[in-house]
């Protein structure tokens, strides 16, 4: 008997709470991640000897692999293990990482910038990770909603110390850029050994191939949106060209989710996207990328405009800016923690629809308070608080509601449609923006800041889509998510 007991122990392994631990690590790395290079990048593009604004081509880079790879990796977690995947994903950021480090050149550098994109994968395949061992649980479904919360807060305390050290770092290291680079990279290559020796892998596999003809259509249908978005952003919307490679990157979708209907073992579940609890969920996704991917580059322009040249505007230094940050970041960390906590009182699917219209409001509230540094730190406080929340639920929300042997797909669906609304809201408002510094410019003045009304309406499609994605959660079934929903 006792022998028996040992065997099956073996074969179990560790709980989902035991390897909670471990990916921890990794979500510290993911912040680290996104955090460290920040304070870094005008040293980044003075030696590579580009404009400031040129480094918007790495987040758009990054962006567009991300979208491309998320749905793909996720997919093959399904197939042939959550945790193998993630090692993969882990090596080739890994790489990516040494790449940055080292590139010598400006086109080498924004390939593996671009590359590093790998790392959007972490998030989804640790929660169908955790929730391959915590499903069979009475209140798995609550277990894996508190570990998305602790593995998003790891995420955002790693920002907090990625920012704080890339500053520390590239000061102390003036002049060694490729020295403070190699951080990221070490701790990457870490965390894969991490992984390697302490997360067994999840038991649910499906098996079956990659849909490669879908995986073309799809990949074909973001490049025409992007490549429109940004010929928009560069000639202008009157742009006819560019407003034809859009149209066709969206008819692109039609045959798309034909082939995907006819495929026995599709790249994306179209029938699992039509269910009443998940279609609201990668809706929210994509609309909540528009704030916390698009966003995010207006407000620090904003901040940095003097309102002495432009009537508007803090006048902030870096300095300043990196609090503001701080602030925003510490929002996401206090909302990720809350999320669990608060579906205690409520359900899952309230708890969604309170963080978005959290996001809704603080947005909003930009539109007639946006005077003095106070006010900023109110509007972004809120704003993070609902966009922590919904980081740590959404996942969560999109493995319970899915089966199985499609968790991985799931979760990795929203971080795809969270970064696809994240790249065309970055293009929009940069249309947006351009479009207003473009006619001030015409109108004779030499400053070459946006007017106050394009960031008025940057602020109005962030809280706007926030709302839309508050009252499509509400058309999630009311027992959603919770641990009875059936599989």
């Amino acid at each position: 008997m006792q022998n028996s007991r040992i065997s099956m122990a073996r074969q179990t392994g560790p709980t989902a709470a035991a390897i909670v631990g471990f990916l921890v690590l990794v979500e510290l790395t993911s912040g680290i991640l996104q955090g460290y290079y920040t304070p870094l990048l005008t040293d980044i593009a003075r030696f590579l000897g580009i404009h400031d604004a040129d480094v918007n081509w790495f987040e758009a880079a990054q962006l567009m692999v991300s979208a491309l790879v998320v749905p793909v990796l996720a997919k093959m977690g399904d197939m042939i293990g959550h945790r193998k995947v993630l090692l993969i994903s882990m090596a080739l950021t890994a790489a990516a990482s040494w790449g940055v480090a080292f590139a010598p050149n400006f086109w080498l550098f924004i390939i593996a910038w671009a590359l590093q994109g790998f790392y959007v994968v972490w998030l989804p395949l640790e929660i169908a990770l955790i929730y391959s061992r915590s499903h069979s649980r009475p209140d798995g479904a609550a277990l894996t909603r508190k570990s998305a919360g602790i593995l998003v807060g790891a995420l955002e305390f790693g920002v907090i110390v990625g920012a704080l050290a890339g500053g520390f770092i590239g000061g102390a290291l003036a002049g060694k850029l490729w020295l403070t680079l190699m951080i990221p990279a070490i701790a990457v290559t870490l965390c894969f050994f991490v992984i390697l020796f302490g997360v067994p892998e999840s038991a649910n596999r499906t098996g079956g191939r990659i849909d490669t003809v879908g995986l073309s259509i799809m990949t074909l249908s973001l490049l025409l949106i992007t490549a429109g978005l940004t010929l928009m952003r560069i000639n202008g919307p009157g742009t006819w060209w560019a407003w034809a490679a859009v149209a066709l990157g969206l008819g692109a979708l039609v045959p798309f989710t034909r082939h995907e209907l006819g495929h026995k073992d599709p790249l994306i579940d179209i029938r699992l996207l039509r269910q009443p609890s998940m279609w609201p969920v990668q809706l929210t996704a994509f609309l909540f990328g528009v704030s916390v991917l698009g966003a995010q580059a207006p407000l620090s322009t904003f901040a940095r405009t003097n309102p002495l040249e432009v009537g508007y505007g803090l006048g902030a230094s870096s300095g300043l800016v990196s609090i503001l940050i701080g602030v925003y970041v510490l929002g996401l960390l206090v909302g990720a923690l809350m999320f669990p906590v608060v579906t205690k009182w409520t359900t899952p699917r309230i708890t969604l629809m309170g963080a978005a219209f959290l996001v809704a409001v603080g947005y909003l509230l930009f539109l007639p308070f946006h005077d003095s540094i106070g006010q900023v730190l109110a509007n972004m406080a809120v704003a993070g608080i609902g966009s922590g929340a919904l980081v740590a639920a959404l996942p969560s929300a999109a493995a319970a509601a899915a089966p199985l042997t499609q968790t991985g797909m799931a979760t990795g669906l929203t971080n795809a449609t969270k970064t696809i609304g994240g790249a065309f809201a970055s293009c929009v408002f940069g249309i947006a923006l351009a479009g207003q510094a473009l006619g001030s410019l015409t109108a004779g003045s030499q400053n070459t800041a946006a007017p106050l009304a394009g960031y008025l309406l940057v602020w109005t499609i962030c809280g706007v889509t926030a709302l839309v994605a508050a009252v499509a959660l509400y058309f999630v079934p009311k027992l959603a998510f919770g641990a009875t929903l059936p599989h």
